[in-house]
C-alpha cells in the first residue's frame, strides 16, 4: 500500500512528522535552558526545511493542514508592514475622512470581530469571546461558587453520544464517523442523541461511566465493543490495523476545525490535497477502499474530511476518476446516508438531497431519527382482541404520516399472538377501521406468518445459553422476580432445556405448566429484564393456524423478531414500553438480528375515558352501551359517529406529535378542532322543539299587505353563509309562525325581535303563548337582540307535512363522571348512569333530503351528523348532537344534558 506524493510515501510522511514535533521539543528546550544562538539557529533551520519537505510532500499542505507559506525572517516582517503602512497613509480616502478615520475604523473593525465571533460562537464553531473580568468585592457567597463543570467531566448515560448540531461534518466535531460506525455495527439504535450548542467537541458515555471525547476515538470504542466491528478497524491482520490508523492519523490532520465561506480558498485547496493522495492510493494498489478491498473507518475518516457528501464531486479534478469513483461509491452508503441524516437531524436538518423530496413537516410533527427517503419502514401492530379506539388511531397516524412523507412503507402486522382473546370478528373490524382513518396499509401481514421461525429462534435462545425451561408457579415467579431470586431451573442444562421446550409445544399435558424464560439479568433495575417469559402452552385453536401450534411466543419476543425480518427500520411505540425497550434490544442482539430503531410517543388520554380494551368489553356485555361503535364510545367507530371529522382527527394528532410527554386531553379541545373543519361544510337548517307546549305564536298583522308586495309565499336562503356555491333553501312564508316559548321569555310590546332569514318584527301586542307584531320593511336584523329560529303554520294552526321535516336529535355524555381514577378506583364504581338524551323538533322542509353521515347546523342548537335519513313520520331523520369544545350550546338553546 503506498499513496505518493511527489515521490514520498505515507510512512515517510509520518517519519517527517516526527522529526518536526522533535527538533520543535529540542528548540524549547534550548530556549528554556539558555543555550547558544547559534545552535538554536541551526535548529530553527532544521525545523523549517523539514516543514517544506512535509509541505511539499503533502501536495502543498503543511503539517497544520494549511496551505504552506515560507516564513520571513525578523528583517523581512518589518519591512513588509512599513510597507502596509505608507501604502495605508497614502490613501487618498484615508486623508479625506480625517484624523478620526483610523480610530472609527479600528472601532468598526472591533465591533465586526466580536458579531463574527458571536456568530462562530452560535454555530459551534468556536470557543466563547472572552469577556473582561469586571473587579468585585469578594462574598461568602462567592467562594461557594463552584466552576462550571464542563460536559466531558459530567455522568452522560450509557451510550449517550452529545454533540453540537451544528458543527460541519467535515470538522472533527461532528460525530459522523462514530455515527456511521454504529450503523454498519448494527447499534445505531443503542445511542441516544443529544444536543449542546455550548461545547465543540463531541461526547459519549459509557457503561462503566467514563466519559470518551473526539469522533474517532468514539468510532474506535464502538467498533472495538461491537462483534461485528473488528473488519472496520482492519481486521485481524496487523499491516490492515497499521494502515487504518495510519490513515485516520492523516485524515486528522487534515480535518478542518470549520470551513466558513471566507475559506473557501482554503476548503477547495484541501480537496485538491484529499483527492490526489487518495486518488494515487487507490490506484496504486488496485483497491476498492484505502485499505485493501474492505470498507474500514479510514474510508468514513477522509470521507468526512471531504465534506461527507457526494457534492464534493464537483470539487475533485477530473483527472483524478479513482477518486471519484470512490467518492460515488461512498455517497451511495445506505449506511453512511443514514449516519449523515443521524448526525444532522437532531438539529432539525435533512440531508441535501432530500430537500426536493420531502414535504414540510406538519406542524407539531418532528423529523423522524435516521430516516432515509424511500427506506422507511414503519408498522402498526394492534392486537384483533377489539376494536380500535383512539389511542389506537394515534398511534396507525403517526406511522402512517411517517411512512408517506419519507416515500416507505407502512405494514398493518395483526398480533395475534394470543388465541384465547382473538377473533376474526375483530382482524376485519380492525382493517375496516384503517380504511374508515383514510389509512391504507402497503403490506398486511400476521405474526402467525411467522410462528415457525419463532419457535426456531426460541431453541437457537436456548442453544445459545440465553434461555431455559421453568414450571415455578406464577405468584411465586412473580415474587422471586421482585426479590431479584434466580429460578431454581435457570442453570439448567441446553439438553433438558430443549426437551422441555418441546413437550411445551407437543401440547401434552405435562408440558402445560412450563414456560420458556429468557436468562437477561435477575439483578436489573430494570424489572423487564428479569429473566421475562417467552412462550407458553395454549390449547385453543388459533383462527388462522388452527391446531397446528400448541404454544406461543409472548409480544415481547414474537414483536423485536418479526419487525426485524419483515424490514421495519422505525418501531414507533408509546411510552409505557419504555422500559421493554431495553429487553427489545437484548433480544435482536442475542439472535443476531438486524437492529430496528425504536421511536418513543407519549400514549393518547382523556379525562372522563377508559380505553382498555377489558373495560371497554365491560361496557357492551352489560348493555350500558349498544355496541362497540356506540356513540358515547371512544372506538374510532364511537367517535366517527358521534360526528368526527378524520382530517381533524390528523391534525390534532400531528399537533400532539410523537412528543414523549404524557398529558390527558380534555376533549373539549378535540372537538373544538373538529369544529374548525366541519364548519366549513355544514349546511345550515332551522328547526324548533316539536313539543306544542313549547310553542308561542306569533300573529303578523301586515303580512298580507306585505305579501302582496312581494307577490312570493317563500324566502330563500344560502344553505351556507360563507359558501354560496354549496345552493340555497326554502322556507315558507305566513301570517302565522311559531316559536320556541323560551325564546320570547320577557319581551316586551315595541320590541324588536328577528325571525332568522326573514325579516324584523316589531311587537304590538304581548298575551300568554301568543305575540303579535308587524313585519318592519327596513329592518335590520343585525341590530336586533333576539334573532329567533321558527317554522310557519298554516291560519288554523296546524303544521302541514309538506313544508317541515320530523327529526330526533340525540344528545351524549361521558360514561365515565370522574375525570381521572386514581389508582386503585374501580371504573365501575363512576360510570354515569345519565349520558343519553332525546328530543323531537320538527325543521327545515330541506332536512328531508340529507343522507347518511352528512354534518350539517341546526342554527342556534348547535352541530348534527346524520344517523339516520329521513324515511317517514313514523322513521323519522336520527340527528346525533355534536361537541363543538364550548361549554354552551350555540344560541342559548341548551339540551337536555351538559353540553361537551
Amino acid at each position: 500500500f503506498f499513496s505518493v506524493c511527489k515521490g514520498r510515501t505515507m510512512s515517510e510522511l509520518e517519519t517527517l512528522k516526527k522529526q518536526i514535533e522533535t527538533v520543535g521539543e529540542e528548540i524549547k528546550t534550548l530556549k528554556t535552558n539558555g543555550g547558544d544562538k547559534e545552535t538554536i539557529t541551526k535548529k530553527v533551520a532544521e525545523l523549517l526545511a523539514a516543514k517544506k519537505a512535509y509541505a511539499d510532500a503533502n501536495n502543498g499542505i503543511g503539517v497544520d493542514g494549511k496551505p504552506y507559506e515560507q516564513p520571513l525572517s525578523k528583517a523581512e516582517k518589518k519591512k513588509k508592514a512599513k510597507a502596509e503602512k505608507a501604502a495605508a497613509a497614502s490613501s487618498d480616502d484615508q486623508k479625506a475622512q480625517g484624523p478620526n478615520a483610523d480610530k472609527a475604523s479600528k472601532k468598526a473593525a472591533k465591533k465586526a470581530a466580536a458579531k463574527a465571533k458571536k456568530e462562530a460562537y452560535k454555530k459551534g464553531d468556536v470557543a466563547p469571546p472572552a469577556v473582561a473580568p469586571v473587579a468585585q468585592k469578594k462574598s461568602k457567597v462567592d467562594k461557594k461558587k463552584k466552576a462550571p463543570v464542563q460536559h466531558s467531566q459530567q455522568a452522560l448515560k450509557s451510550f449517550e453520544l452529545m454533540f453540537n448540531p451544528n458543527a460541519p461534518l467535515a470538522t472533527r466535531f461532528s460525530p459522523v464517523i462514530a455515527l456511521s460506525t454504529a450503523v454498519l455495527c448494527n447499534t445505531a439504535p443503542d445511542l441516544t442523541l443529544t444536543s449542546n450548542h455550548k461545547r465543540q467537541e463531541c461526547f459519549m458515555g459509557t457503561p462503566s461511566g467514563v466519559v470518551l471525547s473526539g469522533d474517532v476515538a468514539i468510532a474506535r470504542y464502538i467498533a472495538r465493543t461491537s462483534s461485528s466491528g473488528t473488519d472496520l478497524l482492519g481486521g485481524d491482520d496487523e499491516e490492515s490495523q497499521g494502515l487504518v490508523d495510519m490513515w485516520l492519523n492523516y485524515s486528522s490532520e487534515m480535518r478542518a476545525s470549520s470551513v466558513e465561506a471566507s475559506q473557501e480558498e482554503l476548503r477547495k485547496s484541501r480537496i485538491d490535497a484529499i483527492s490526489k493522495t487518495l486518488d494515487e492510493a487507490l490506484s496504486n494498489q488496485n483497491s476498492t477502499y484505502v485499505v485493501h478491498d474492505s470498507l474500514t473507518i479510514a474510508d468514513i475518516a477522509i470521507y468526512a474530511v471531504l465534506g461527507f457528501s457526494s457534492s464534493v464531486i464537483d470539487d475533485i479534478n477530473v483527472e483524478y476518476s479513482s477518486a471519484i469513483r470512490w467518492v460515488k461509491q461512498m455517497s451511495s452508503s445506505t449506511a453512511l446516508l443514514e449516519a449523515q441524516q443521524l448526525a444532522l437531524s437532531i438539529g432539525r436538518h435533512t440531508i441535501p438531497d432530500a430537500n426536493s423530496i420531502l414535504e414540510p413537516l406538519e406542524e407539531g410533527m418532528n423529523a423522524l431519527e435516521g430516516a432515509l427517503p424511500g427506506r422507511v419502514v414503519t408498522r402498526f401492530p394492534p392486537e384483533p382482541s377489539g376494536y380500535l379506539h383512539i389511542g389506537h388511531a394515534k398511534a396507525v397516524l403517526l406511522n402512517d404520516y411517517y411512512a408517506r412523507r419519507y416515500k416507505g412503507k407502512l405494514i398493518l402486522r395483526l398480533d395475534d399472538t394470543n388465541p384465547s382473546k382473538e377473533k376474526e370478528e375483530f382482524q376485519q373490524a380492525i382493517i375496516d377501521d384503517l380504511k374508515t382513518l383514510g389509512v391504507y396499509p402497503d403490506k398486511v401481514t400476521h405474526t402467525s406468518d411467522y410462528f415457525g421461525v419463532i419457535e426456531e429462534y426460541a431453541r437457537q435462545l436456548i442453544k445459545d445459553g440465553l434461555a431455559f425451561m421453568d414450571d415455578t408457579p406464577q405468584e411465586k415467579m412473580q415474587a422471586e422476580r421482585l426479590a431479584r431470586e434466580n429460578s431454581v431451573h435457570r442453570n439448567q442444562s441446553v439438553q433438558e432445556s430443549l426437551s422441555l421446550f418441546d413437550l411445551m409445544c407437543s401440547g401434552k399435558p405435562e408440558g402445560a405448566n412450563w414456560c420458556l424464560r429468557a436468562k437477561i439479568d435477575m439483578q436489573s433495575v430494570n424489572g423487564t429484564l428479569r429473566d421475562p417469559v417467552l412462550y407458553r402452552q395454549n390449547l385453543t385453536p388459533h383462527h388462522n393456524t388452527g391446531t397446528t401450534f400448541k404454544a406461543y411466543a409472548t409480544y415481547d419476543l414474537a414483536c423485536p423478531i418479526v419487525d426485524s425480518l419483515e424490514g421495519v427500520t422505525h418501531a414507533l411505540r408509546t411510552t409505557e414500553y419504555n422500559d421493554r425497550d431495553e429487553q427489545y434490544a437484548w433480544l435482536q442482539r442475542a439472535l443476531g438480528l438486524r437492529r430496528v430503531r425504536i421511536h418513543a410517543f407519549a400514549r393518547l388520554n382523556f379525562i372522563n375515558t377508559e380505553l382498555s380494551k377489558r373495560k371497554l368489553a365491560w361496557f357492551v356485555d352489560n348493555n350500558v352501551v349498544s355496541g362497540w361503535d356506540d356513540a358515547r364510545f371512544p372506538t374510532v367507530r364511537g367517535i366517527t359517529r358521534r360526528g368526527l371529522n378524520v382530517t381533524a382527527l390528523r391534525k390534532f394528532i400531528y399537533s400532539q406529535g410523537a412528543s414523549r410527554r404524557i398529558v390527558t386531553m380534555e376533549w373539549t379541545k378535540f372537538w373544538a378542532e373538529n369544529k374548525k373543519y366541519i364548519d366549513d361544510s355544514a349546511k345550515r337548517f332551522m328547526a324548533i322543539a316539536a313539543d306544542k307546549s313549547e310553542h308561542c305564536v306569533l300573529t303578523i298583522a301586515n303580512y298580507s299587505s306585505v305579501l302582496d308586495a312581494s307577490r312570493s309565499q317563500y324566502v330563500t336562503a344560502a344553505v351556507h353563509p360563507k359558501k354560496l356555491d354549496m345552493g340555497k333553501r326554502v322556507m315558507k312564508l305566513s301570517s302565522k309562525v311559531i316559536l320556541e316559548s323560551i325564546d320570547v321569555q320577557g319581551v316586551e310590546v315595541g320590541e324588536n325581535i328577528a325571525l332568522m332569514k326573514w325579516g324584523v318584527i316589531k311587537i304590538t301586542k304581548v298575551e300568554p303563548g301568543h305575540l303579535h307584531g308587524e313585519l318592519v320593511m327596513d329592518g335590520n336584523i343585525k341590530n336586533t337582540k333576539r334573532k329567533l329560529t321558527w317554522m310557519a303554520i298554516d291560519d288554523d294552526q296546524s303544521l302541514k307535512q309538506t313544508t317541515f321535516t320530523k327529526c330526533i336529535v340525540t344528545e351524549f355524555d361521558n360514561l365515565i363522571s370522574k375525570e381521572k381514577l386514581e389508582e386503585g378506583e374501580d371504573f365501575k364504581d363512576f360510570v354515569n348512569p345519565n349520558t343519553l338524551a332525546k328530543s323531537e323538533v320538527i325543521g327545515d322542509a330541506g332536512l328531508k333530503n340529507l343522507n347518511k353521515d352528512e354534518v350539517i347546523q341546526l342554527e342556534r342548537r348547535g352541530y348534527f351528523r346524520v344517523d339516520r335519513p329521513y324515511i317517514s313520520d313514523t322513521k323519522p331523520l336520527i340527528l346525533f348532537m355534536i361537541p363543538d369544545g364550548k361549554a354552551k350550546a350555540m344560541g342559548g338553546l341548551s339540551g337536555k344534558l351538559a353540553h361537551r
